[in-house]
């Protein structure tokens, strides 16, 4: 049994080596294979577990008390079997001797290389740039929501601190590899547990106090605006449990590779259902539908704290922090490309031949998505449309479909039709959801300003 286990890791570990001889230069140096599944676990959930979850209690304003609490616990539920699916295609190819490293590979091989090329490449690229894009803008509104306490009168616009965000990111976005980025990400958990605590903390302080608002959970007698509210909810809960690149995240792990990814997301969904439920239930509980797109906002009504200045200062920083993470580890899937096109795999990683074009073609990408986030501030409407096209197909659709095409489970199976029902429901609420996304940005068009200060 023991001597069996070690020919198997070898093989596995030889697999590895001959595959590695092969790797472009993106696969070699930045989706290098050196994680454990604690790591992994680290880079789960700073993909996940991330400041949109405090656009929660505004997704229940919308749905209601059983609407929001039912699609948070499906969302749950079906975003860790479905990447746990993933991760078990995923390690079926390695153990076959395929292993992919990126989740266009695994279209190509699965679906045919067109799909890899024209819609999951290019689907998954807008993703992640734009949630680089996204976390900017929301890190320059946390700087301004600072200087606006230290300073009520302050000249200062959105778009400048939108580009000291930027400066932030132009030195976290030299971090060679996804790996490198293991201690940063162990941080990154930390932060978000630490803010979340202070936004539900907040919020039970505001619910208790006179000073809140009345609480009020009634929901808009507007069929239309009902129905739309609904379906752009439920756009931003999957938003919210996005991650869109499990594949490059499974990537990390030092081969043998069966079993880590299950640990690690293990990790991640205790966090998140830690974070999730707590800010989402207590920010909607004190504010009711007055819960504003981000919670923090509900802090301070006309011009007035309803909680300690230092208590803002503070959850406003751990969440600028933990963006600048979440950046980061979204910016990967650029990085490979960006590596792939313009380093030498035969040279070394750190020679000059690659540090330079590496420094020059980052640098490049964190400026044109920091002058993006500063153009666009209404970046969060066109993030739901990114969200209902990218999000939904990426982590509810494509996995089910993957893993039905690779196991080919009989269709006397249970299985094979909770995947195809999963699929179906998925698709049709992506379009959905697209719509009302689509419906939002023209409703608010008219008060779009390029480099507003909102």
């Amino acid at each position: 049994m023991g001597t069996e286990f070690i020919d198997n890791v070898s093989s596995s570990h030889h697999e590895y080596h001959d595959h590695e001889k092969e790797l472009d230069a993106g696969a070699l140096f930045v989706l290098k294979s050196k994680g454990s599944w604690v790591h992994c676990g680290y880079h789960l959930s700073t993909s996940i577990v991330a400041p949109p979850l405090l656009s929660l209690p505004f997704a229940f304003a919308s749905l209601g008390w059983w609407g929001g609490i039912l699609c948070l616990v499906i969302g749950a539920l079906v975003t860790f079997y479905s990447y746990n699916l993933l991760s078990m295609v995923l390690e079926h190819h390695a153990h076959l001797g395929r292993r992919h490293l990126r989740f266009r590979d695994m279209a190509n091989d699965i679906l045919g290389p067109r799909w890899g090329r024209y819609y999951v490449g290019p689907i998954q690229f807008m993703v992640c740039y734009g949630a680089v894009i996204g976390s900017t803008l929301l890190g320059g509104q946390c700087m301004k929501a600072i200087y606006l306490l230290l300073n009520p009168n302050g000249a200062m616009k959105l778009y400048q601190f939108v580009v000291i965000f930027g400066g932030l990111m132009l030195i976290l976005a030299q971090m060679p590899s996804f790996h490198s980025l293991r201690h940063i990400n162990l941080i990154s958990l930390l932060l978000c547990l630490a803010y979340s605590a202070c936004a539900t903390a907040g919020s039970i302080y505001i619910g208790n106090s006179s000073k809140g608002p009345n609480k009020d959970y009634s929901i808009s007698n507007d069929k239309e605006t009902q129905i739309f509210g609904v379906f752009n909810a439920i756009a931003i809960i999957a938003t919210t449990f996005g991650n869109g690149i499990i594949p490059e995240i499974q990537a990390t792990i030092a081969p043998p590779v069966k079993g880590k990814m299950f640990k690690g997301l293990c990790i991640c969904y205790a966090m998140l259902s830690t974070t999730f439920f707590s800010v989402a239930i207590s920010g909607y509980w004190a504010f009711g539908n007055q819960a504003e797109g981000l919670i923090l906002s509900n802090f301070t009504q006309n011009g007035h704290n309803l909680v300690p200045k230092s208590f803002i200062f503070i959850t406003n920083i751990f969440t600028i922090l933990q963006l600048s993470a979440v950046a980061v580890v979204y910016l990967q899937p650029t990085n490979e490309v960006l590596e792939r096109t313009f380093a030498d795999a035969k040279s070394s990683e750190f020679s000059t031949r690659n540090v330079i074009p590496r420094l020059i073609s980052r640098s490049i990408s964190v400026i044109i998505a920091t002058t993006i986030a500063a153009m666009l501030p209404f970046f969060g409407d066109i993030n739901a449309v990114i969200g209902a096209f990218g999000f939904l197909p990426l982590d509810f659709v494509l996995p089910v479909i993957f893993f039905n095409l690779t196991f080919k489970p009989s269709k006397k199976k249970p299985i094979y039709w909770l995947n195809m029902a999963i699929a179906v429901f998925f698709s049709i609420l992506g379009v959905i959801a697209a719509v009302a996304a689509v419906r939002q940005i023209s409703l608010d068009a008219r008060t779009y300003r390029l480099f507003a200060n909102v």
